[in-house]
């Protein structure tokens, strides 16, 4: 089974992180995996890749002339891609070794349309205290609650795993016209998130099932300071909520994963620091507590300004 992985790249900045999610693409213990490299805008990145990689028979390279977005890039990558699968990484990231062949397992196994993995942090930067680990997905990380019985370590059905880490059936990519450019993906200076989101929510509410979440099949995120910033957090979460409104203009049914987050957080996550702080009081439980709050309400100002503007 051949799989495509595809990785795109804007700023020629995060050029040497990207050769480096390369390296571990070309590193797979899978034996037939193409890459689909896409520059999106850039005449230097663009140039940088043929450089790299010109000599190599197993990577493909797209340029797009100007700057699309990453739903347009991945969509531009999928065509040019000449895998059954493709798979989908971000450029400052690295994936496992086997993480290919993780995903290629379930294919095997389940007539399922889509597979994603568990994406771990890579700290670049020095952990942050404060931060929740019930919002490590604003960073691109899993978070510990995720998926069947929220629980991150346990394989199953989910709406969707997270873009740095999902593969698709070719003919399931497709069906669907790939990823809505309506939902922006990063454009620009823009923070707009949640086109795998949208995709794989129209997947979900057409086949009755959605993507299967294998927790073996490792991808890490490199987190660069800027990553564990608060200002950078809380615009990231506003932007968030507003994505999460504009999902739910194209699919209405597609908010239940996001409600039981907030029912779980407001339940589980709450009474559980409360409880800590009762036992032993602790700075990094109450900072973490604070901020639970804040993102919370961060996230709810950007679903309500995105009800404004949708």
């Amino acid at each position: 089974m051949r799989v495509s992985v595809v990785i795109c790249l804007h700023t020629i900045d995060r050029f040497d992180d990207f050769v480096e999610a390369a390296d571990s693409v070309f590193a797979q213990t899978h034996d037939d995996v193409e890459l689909v490299t896409v520059s999106d805008g850039s005449d230097a990145v663009c140039d940088a890749i043929r450089e790299q990689f010109g000599d190599r028979d197993d990577v493909v390279t797209v340029c797009n002339e100007e700057n699309q977005g990453l739903a347009v890039s991945r969509n531009r990558g999928s065509e040019a891609a000449t895998g059954d699968i493709i798979a989908f990484m971000d450029d400052d990231a690295i994936a496992d070794e086997r993480w290919v062949e993780e995903l290629v397992s379930v294919y095997d196994a389940r007539d399922v349309p889509a597979v994603g993995g568990r994406m771990t942090a890579r700290w670049v930067a020095d952990k942050p205290r404060f931060l929740p680990a019930e919002f490590y997905w604003l960073i691109g990380v899993t978070p510990p609650r995720f998926g069947p019985e929220n629980d991150a370590s346990r394989g199953g059905e989910v709406r969707n795993t997270y873009g740095g880490n999902m593969s698709f059936r070719r003919d399931v990519l497709e069906e669907f016209g790939g990823f809505s450019p309506e939902m922006g993906g990063r454009k620009g200076d823009k923070n707009i998130q949640g086109e795998e989101t949208e995709l794989c929510a129209r997947m979900e509410q057409e086949y009755g099932h959605g993507m299967y979440y294998n927790p073996d099949a490792r991808v890490a995120h490199k987190i660069f300071d800027y990553r564990t910033d608060p200002l950078w957090l809380l615009d990231r979460a506003f932007w968030q909520g507003y994505s999460i409104r504009g999902m739910e203009t194209l699919v209405p049914a597609s908010s239940g994963t996001e409600s039981d987050f907030l029912a779980d957080l407001l339940f589980e996550s709450v009474p559980d620091r409360l409880k800590s702080l009762l036992a032993g009081p602790s700075l990094a439980v109450v900072l973490q507590l604070c901020l639970l709050f804040v993102l919370t309400g961060a996230v709810g100002v950007g679903y309500l300004y995105g009800a404004l503007r949708y």
